[in-house]
């Protein structure tokens, strides 16, 4: 009966789709017709309202409480939906603002004289609105009604000019920032908690272990990783259209022609383009620039693309009068000497202590001031002028709200889904598929485009993401991460602007397109744009780093970067490490062994003998490397047999385990069954003989399993254990050495800081006479925290201490607190003079060595992974690594 209640549902969204209903009814409405239906059969037929839902039903629904409906099925106060109105308001108020139009003109102008050189400007064109409205109603429209008449004029091939509109219009969809990659965010951040819970299951499963290796965890992703992800393959799809535009007019040049400027390429025209050019391009800057280093949060860059196209749209709306450039000029003073304040000076309001931070806190005021200004007088423009913000207030709100009750609605349609067992049935008929995750893959990917000529980019998004992303990112053997997921589901789902019968893209145009184009020349023309965007699939599909490396580079780039411990970069550095003691090794052990000569006899013997075992332990560095190496080496020999058999077993445990699920629910209903059960007699005996035959085919199953498996499994995980085990040696083998060496170094160093606390212990030996036992504790204790925070100098800090509790006692004894003084101003003479004495003998000598091993031996003990290592693994750990064996 769930699978009847499931082609209900289907087929109601079908109809309601097909017949006109609005999306963000037709989804709700087809859920609560359908789960109302499924309820009043299943309480009529069995007495239970319940009865016909596999995970769940409206009786423990309504039992959980509003509250956690609502935790589970949808959060209205994510944050990342929150940047959605702010890139929808930017978008149309440059739309609005004809600032777009201006762009199509110039651009036009620019690239005419080129082959193709009005199809490359509106592909160039189409990408800049993508970058700043990403609407894609309103480019189409813009460019159609702009460039369409003068590319037609011009002798253009109506199919390649209705093409290249309609395709560029839709570049808003993968260059961010995007609402659609907000909403795939969104979505897929839901999807990898679910993922992560199934591929924790699986390895428990598997291996019959608990907990699972941090490095073999999924990572959620964020609307900024996205756009992060998404840029690389946008301009690969930007380039791949101006190719195909200029190839197109190099070959049939009459279908194409070159457009020369009727005006010179004088001084004025160059004005024109550089005040065309330069707002939008640094408006793009703004918003994704500072996403990219970190500065904002992508609703925080929303906020600064907002109020940056408000303020584009103050000065083209008072085009040509006096004084329309006023605000904009106003904001850029303000905004280069915010940012002057803020590289030289840390402004903070809580902190004011010399004139220098007052005069900083004071420009940083007027600055923001004048921005400030800047704001409400282009805010002021255009509230007045046309009514302009007013109409893009509406149009904000008015698409806004189109996307979250279609979130909304979508959320209710698969929670309805779920509940028939509907995702049991697709990860199942997934799985079943011969492949294993690229057949998967393909398939999701086949079924979307499919989609794409029927339903909008929000539905497919909301309804088909939600379902198919946990299947796919809990598969161990591709190991995908969610923002390569993303952005190829993004790059899918752009064609369905341009598929026909509902490409949206092609109504647009169609709307405004003259009588003279014929709308068959239209479809004609999208044929190759959408074969461009597959290929820009295809080609994304083949090459993870061109999505994964961008967010993995700012990441490990950024302030808040991982530590070089975090498990997860382990095995990038290991390579790193590998390679470098290829090339470098014999520099590296020769800096070992000059170390070990050593003269240590200068240090205290606690750290001369931790110093010496270090550089003993550092010389075991390089063959454990070639240990992890050899052990790696042993795994890839044995992979190409033992592989094969291992998806044949994991296949049939992954059925088997489907049946185990299946006779546990028929047990249940064995259970519930008879007169005083929700289910009848007839239907406990119908599922004792199903229980049968369920069982019987798990014994077929589990006898298919070959005999050889027990050993093969046994050998290869002596394998894996044997790379682990050698890698963990390592990496204490790293610690070891390296630990010791930053602690010495820091004492050495730290010399100067304690002749700085030299008068602070001679002015608590006058405070001992002078001050009461409470002054003097309350100081000595100042100055014992000062001396804890210098490395190495505990044998000054212990006398101190015991100063401190002989004033403590409830009979204060000043002698022992006098002579504890002079016992510290001692060590704390005899610190300073061998540390004088290593810095000028022995601190160069350990500085060079630790130069030669800091970055390979060193690395893990480091604050953060140095450049040239942090671009390394961030390249290493772009690519896809299957870890399904370890499964």
């Amino acid at each position: 009966m769930e699978l009847f209640f499931i082609l209900v549902l289907i087929v109601t969204m079908a109809y309601a789709l097909g017949s006109g209903y609005p999306v963000a009814f037709a989804l709700p409405g087809s859920a609560i017709l359908t789960i109302a239906l499924a309820s009043l059969v299943g309480y009529f037929a069995t007495g239970s309202v319940d009865a016909y839902f596999t995970h769940g039903g409206p009786g423990q629904w309504l039992s959980a409480g509003v509250t956690n409906f609502r935790g589970i099925y949808w959060e209205a106060e994510r944050d990342t939906l929150i940047a959605i109105p702010l890139f929808v308001f930017m978008g149309i108020m440059l739309q609005r603002s004809k600032i777009a139009e201006d762009l199509l003109v110039t651009m036009a102008q620019l690239f005419g004289p080129i082959p193709g050189g009005l199809g490359i400007s509106v592909v160039f064109v189409g990408a800049l609105l993508a970058a700043t409205t990403g609407i894609v109603g309103a480019t189409v429209v813009a460019m159609g009604l702009i460039s369409l008449p003068a590319m037609l004029r011009n002798r253009y091939s109506p199919a390649l000019a209705t093409g290249t509109i309609a395709a560029s219009g839709t570049l808003g969809q993968i260059i961010p920032p995007s609402i659609v990659l907000i909403i795939l965010a969104d979505q897929l951040a839901s999807a990898v908690d679910q993922a992560s819970t199934t591929r924790q299951a699986l390895y428990k499963a598997s291996t019959g272990e608990i907990s699972m290796p941090a490095d073999f965890a999924l990572t959620s992703t964020s609307a900024g990783e996205m756009f992060l992800g998404a840029l690389v393959p946008g301009l690969l799809l930007v380039g791949l259209y101006m190719l195909f535009i200029l190839g197109f007019a190099l070959l049939k040049p009459h279908m194409a022609p070159t457009v020369p400027r009727e005006g010179a390429y004088d001084r004025r025209f160059a004005w024109q383009v550089f005040i065309t050019l330069v707002p939008p391009l640094a408006l793009i800057f703004l918003v994704l620039g500072s996403i990219i280093m970190g500065i904002a949060t992508v609703n925080q860059a929303g906020a600064i693309g907002a109020i940056g196209a408000m303020i584009m749209a103050g000065y083209r709306l008072r085009d040509g009068e006096k004084g329309a450039y006023t605000p904009a000029i106003l904001a850029i003073i303000a905004l280069l000497a915010v940012g002057v304040v803020v590289s030289f000076h840390a402004v903070n309001i809580k902190r004011i202590t010399t004139s220098t931070d007052v005069l900083a806190l004071v420009v940083a005021l007027i600055a923001v001031s004048l921005l400030l200004i800047a704001i409400f007088w282009s805010g002021w423009r255009t509230m007045k002028i046309e009514d302009t913000l007013r109409g893009v207030m509406i149009e904000t709100a008015k698409t806004t709200s189109l996307v979250f009750i279609i979130l909304i609605g979508a959320a209710m349609l698969t929670a309805a889904f779920r509940a028939f067992g509907g995702e049991d049935l697709v990860r199942e008929f997934l799985q079943s598929m011969p492949g294993g995750f690229w057949s998967q893959f393909v398939i999701v990917m086949l079924v979307i485009f499919i989609l794409g000529f029927f339903l909008d980019f929000i539905e497919i998004a909301v309804v088909v993401v939600p379902i198919v992303a946990p299947i796919l990112l809990a598969d161990p053997s591709a190991n995908v991460t969610a923002v390569w997921l993303g952005v190829m589901i993004g790059l899918n789902i752009q064609t369905s602007f341009l598929t026909p019968p509902f490409g949206f893209a092609l109504f647009y145009l169609r709307g405004v397109a003259p009588a003279t184009v014929r709308t068959i020349a239209m479809y004609k023309g999208v044929i190759a744009f959408i074969g461009l965007q597959l290929m820009a699939l295809t080609i994304v599909g083949l090459n993870p780093a061109l999505v994964n490396y961008l967010p993995n580079r700012v990441s490990l780039l950024s302030e808040t970067a991982p530590p070089p411990k975090n498990p997860r970069l382990q095995v990038c550095m290991e390579e790193f490490a590998a390679e470098e003691y290829a090339e470098n090794g014999d520099e590296i052990a020769a800096a070992i062994e000059r170390a070990r000569a050593l003269d240590l006899s200068l240090l205290p013997e606690d750290l001369a003998e931790d110093l010496t075992e270090s550089f003993d332990t550092a010389a075991e560095a390089i063959p454990q490397m070639e240990e992890i190496l050899a052990a790696q080496r042993a795994i890839d020999d044995a992979t190409y047999e033992y592989k094969p058999l291992h998806r044949q077993v994991r296949g049939i445990e992954r059925d088997v385990r489907r049946l185990d699920a299946r006779i546990e629910d028929l047990e249940l209903v064995v259970v519930r069954s008879g007169p005083t059960g929700i289910y009848s007699a007839e239907q406990g005996e119908n599922a004792k003989e199903r229980i049968a035959d369920l069982t019987a085919q798990k014994e077929e199953l589990e006898a298919g399993i070959p005999p050889e498996w027990d050993e093969a499994a046994k050998q290869f995980k002596t394998l894996q254990q044997a790379d682990q085990r050698a890698r963990l040696a390592y990496r204490r083998t790293t610690d070891q050495a390296y630990e010791p060496v930053v602690e010495v170094l820091q004492v050495i160093r730290a010399g100067d800081a304690l002749k700085a606390l030299r008068n602070d212990i001679e002015a608590l030996q006058e405070a001992l006479d002078k001050d009461t036992a409470e002054e003097f504790v309350e100081k000595v204790s100042a100055v014992r925290s000062m001396v804890g925070d210098v490395p190495g100098a505990g044998d000054v800090r212990d006398p101190i201490n015991e100063a401190r509790k002989a004033m403590r006692s409830s009979t204060p004894d000043k002698e022992t607190a006098r002579t504890e003084l002079a016992n510290a101003m001692q060590a704390l003479e005899r610190e300073i003079a061998w540390r004088e004495q290593a810095s000028t003998e022995l601190l160069p000598q350990l500085e060079v060595y630790n130069a030669a091993i800091r970055d390979t031996i060193g690395l893990r003990g480091l604050d953060r992974l140095p450049r040239e290592q942090a671009l390394y693994v961030a390249g290493c750990s772009s690519h896809h690594r299957d870890v399904s064996l370890s499964f």
